[in-house]
């Protein structure tokens, strides 16, 4: 999911500015834009707070960080590689990216807000779905039944 505020503006532009904020222990709302990561995150409604990745992210996370072409982006860890890099997926793909380093993580997601309430992170449902998505066959799988309904929904309704 690429990652701005609710307004068009380049976030390199305030990359120092976040930066600082994470660096002096401070926490960073950002407003995410895309569709990488639905349905947990849903564009011009949901915001994410960032903090600095003081210790090691793991499996599950959401992470904030910038590819080496400069896009900065929220995706959630997936898994590690035996080099020890992360393996990242946004929720609402398929397609791994790996290759990921400590030194392009910028900060990780702490809370979600869908508007101006907070989605528990430890509620049973929140922990099922990213154990569930977290799982690659299993999205695959559900990912076909879904463009499947949708087809059928399209040929019943034509």
């Amino acid at each position: 999911m690429q990652a701005q505020s609710r307004t068009d503006f380049d976030l390199a532009e305030f990359y120092p500015l976040i930066k600082e904020v994470l660096d002096s222990g401070g926490e960073f709302r950002l407003y995410p834009r895309g569709t990488s990561m639905m349905p947990l995150l849903r564009q011009g409604t949901d915001s994410v707070i960032l903090v600095k990745c003081d210790n090691k992210p793991k499996k599950r996370d959401i992470i904030f960080y910038r590819r080496p072409n400069g896009q900065f982006v929220l995706h959630r860890i997936v898994g590690t590689s035996k080099d020890g890099t992360y393996v990242l997926c946004g929720d609402n793909q398929t397609q791994l990216e790996k290759g990921i380093t400590d030194d392009m993580i910028i900060a990780v997601v702490t809370d979600v807000f869908r508007g101006e309430k907070r989605l528990a992170e430890n509620r049973f449902s929140r922990k099922f779905y990213e154990l569930l998505w977290c799982a690659m066959p299993i999205r695959k799988i559900l990912f076909f039944v879904r463009r499947c309904l949708s087809k059928i929904k399209r040929i019943i309704f034509k």
